[in-house]
């Protein structure tokens, strides 16, 4: 066995790897970039070694580097975790060449499945079904456009050398093919250095079903069951459960089989998974599904824990083992399911906002009590802390929630719960909106599909579930709770409101989803205090509150409210209870007093990043939703589209440019 191996990779990856090291007594070594100098994965290993700048170009991806700092510390092999040089078949053969183990696959079987043209045409001569569409060499947009029109629509284009969702799209129609085409092989030479595509027909309520598959290097091969990933958003999964909901066990055996034949076809060693498109008739029968070879993912991949609840296997383990040359410590008939495991990315996004990517400083980073890296009912995966800053330089992952029950339901119970226990203020996440998920009706009756977001945008996006009365209700009940805390024994300290006639009074104002609301509170002489909440949806009643743990018990009106925790960002209140967040924002009159109104006429970046392009130039005339510009930003592209019609009157940026948060890109004159 090693002992001492280099990461090369960083964040949650680079934690997760460690952690296991070190249980079996495996010194490690991290690297890091600029932006990682005091990151968690640095800390979480015996040594590291800085190699280079933030963008991944400058350090993550500067392969000569991470040889160096392995063969400058002594390390003797090198783990790549996921993403970056994973799957890099050059990188493979370098560590060979440098005298280092490459835990992961031999290059050969990285170049065999790396490219997905060629590795279907592989799949193909091994009888492994396939979904029609064009695999070929030659990348002539002519061409490709006659392939999808002859595949038929809707067609999916496909970075041949992508993953994680990168480099594809969804094309509807023919005449839709070109730009499409242009947007995906951009988003492709930046991703992974190719530009080439594969073009396929898009399956129909299609599920997206991943086997794990495990070879060593005596000709050994297993699969560790599956997982369903077929909750997405742009491509790129959201959810993952084990098992499949609804899988046959004559589907899992056959899914299976070809998947280990997959991995025998080309010599595999260590951790792989290869991915298939389920197609289904119907939700409600499971008999009548069908399986297409996808592409294989020659590394570890991000949901591996379900796949560790329900076999009570280290994954990681087992890669560290077999590449240290041991046999595979289980035979396939040695393998059971043991229960339900589900895992939630938990992103730095607006869901709100077409997944729009965040930045910032978790301000409060809160997690319910679980483990970390490690098999239990409730399991936390991060490589970030409280304070920590999510950058534009990498993904936009925080961390993953993965719950394990004995069935579906209790597994999905607790994922709810752990979610609504996860606190997080700084930055937009997808939180509240994986409870959404989880909680509708289609994902708890496993009506699944890739769609399954879409499908049900209606009861997933732009929900409230604290409402405007509960969110006044509280804010009014913590200043009122902390002006009593700040009383003493003096008489004139006392902050009640009292006076010898009439009724005090205070207002409050708020803006609570972009618009101003008011409410009054109301000094009896009882003691008793009385809120009303004034416009439209006016209400009034007695208010009542009580300190609960490190939040609030409130009631006003016929149901009381347990706020667990309410931290403040600015004037803005975070709001937390068992049945969602929410914010709003307490204003102080005298601040705002003479505020000017925004200025119009203007379009600045929604979060850091790169200018890819500008579809228009000074002078052109533009209509409300023209594209304008597209971005780049944690690796996925963004298009500007204007606000209103108008004409362009400046550009600020060129192609190329980086630039800030809140950057004004271009005026635009009524």
């Amino acid at each position: 066995m090693f002992k001492k191996i280099l990461i090369a990779n960083r964040g949650e990856i680079a934690c997760r790897v460690a952690a296991t090291a070190r249980r079996m007594g495996i010194q490690t070594v991290a690297v890091y970039s600029d932006a990682d100098a005091g990151a968690k994965h640095v800390q979480a290993c015996d040594e590291a070694v800085h190699i280079g700048g933030s963008a991944p170009k400058d350090s993550y991806l500067r392969w000569e580097r991470i040889l160096q700092a392995a063969q400058d510390t002594g390390a003797q092999a090198v783990h790549p975790g996921y993403g970056f040089l994973s799957e890099n078949e050059d990188f493979a053969k370098a560590c060979a060449a440098a005298g280092l183990v490459f835990i992961g696959p031999p290059a050969s079987a990285i170049l065999a499945m790396g490219l997905k043209a060629e590795s279907k045409r592989l799949m193909e001569s091994a009888g492994v079904p396939l979904v029609p569409g064009y695999h070929g060499a030659d990348q002539d947009p002519a061409l490709l456009k006659r392939e999808a029109d002859r595949i038929g629509y809707p067609a999916l284009i496909k970075a041949s050398a992508g993953g994680g969702g990168k480099g594809m799209r969804v094309v509807e129609k023919s005449e839709d093919f070109a730009a499409a085409l242009a947007s995906c092989k951009r988003e492709a030479i930046n991703s992974f250095g190719s530009d080439a595509v594969l073009i396929e027909k898009y399956v129909q309520r299609p599920r997206h079903i991943e086997i794990q598959v495990f070879g060593d290097t005596q000709g050994n091969c297993v699969y560790l069951f599956e997982r369903d990933c077929s909750v997405q958003r742009r491509h790129q999964k959201v959810l993952e459960e084990a098992p499949a909901p609804g899988m046959t066990e004559t589907l899992r055996a056959q899914m299976g089989a070809a998947a280990v034949a997959a991995a025998k076809a080309v010599n595999y060693v260590g951790a792989g998974t290869v991915e298939f498109i389920v197609e289904q008739t119907a939700y409600d029968q499971p008999e009548s599904m069908k399986f297409f070879f996808m592409e294989m993912n020659t590394r570890l991949q991000v949901e591996h824990p379900v796949t560790e609840a329900i076999t009570g296997l280290d994954l990681v383990e087992w890669q560290l083992r077999v590449a240290s040359g041991e046999p595979l410590p289980l035979r396939q008939d040695q393998l059971r399911i043991q229960g339900h495991a589900i895992e939630a990315r938990i992103c730095a996004e607006n869901p709100d906002n077409n997944f729009l990517p965040a930045t910032g400083t978790l301000q409060v980073y809160r997690k319910p009590q679980a483990t970390s890296f490690e098999r239990s009912t409730v399991r936390i995966d991060d490589g970030v802390r409280e304070g920590d800053t999510i950058s534009p330089f990498y993904d936009s992952m925080v961390a993953k929630v993965i719950v394990h029950g004995d069935t579906r339901e209790q597994a999905l119970a607790r994922l709810d719960t752990a979610l609504a226990q996860t606190h997080i203020v700084g930055l937009n996440t997808n939180v509240q909106f994986l409870r959404h998920v989880v909680r509708s009706e289609a994902f708890a009756t496993a009506k699944l599909d890739t769609a399954l977001i879409q499908r049900e945008a209606a009861v997933l996006f732009k929900q409230e579930s604290v409402g405007l009365p509960a969110a006044v209700a509280a804010v009014v009940a913590h200043a009122l709770h902390a002006e009593k805390a700040l009383q003493g024994a003096d008489p004139f300290s006392r902050r009640d409101g009292w006076q010898s006639h009439g009724l005090a009074q205070r207002r409050f104002e708020f803006v609570w989803q972009d618009q101003p609301r008011s409410a009054r509170l109301n000094y009896l002489h009882d003691g008793a205090l009385s809120l009303s909440l004034e416009g439209d949806d006016a209400a009034s009643g007695v208010l009542t509150f009580a300190a609960h743990g490190e939040g609030l018990w409130v009631q006003w009106g016929s149901t009381p409210r347990c706020f667990s925790q309410l931290d403040w960002q600015g004037e803005t209140a975070h709001l937390f209870t068992p049945q969602g967040a929410t914010r709003i924002t307490v204003l102080d009159p005298l601040a705002h007093a003479g505020e000017a109104a925004q200025e119009g006429g203007r379009l600045t970046a929604p979060m850091p990043g790169k200018v890819v392009s500008f579809a228009v130039k000074a002078g052109d005339k533009v209509k409300a939703g023209q594209p304008l510009a597209v971005m780049e930003a944690m690796k996925m592209e963004h298009t500007i589209s204007a606000p209103q019609d108008g004409t362009v009157a400046e550009l600020l940026y060129a192609p190329g440019d980086q630039v800030a948060d809140g950057a004004e890109l271009l005026k635009l004159a009524a």
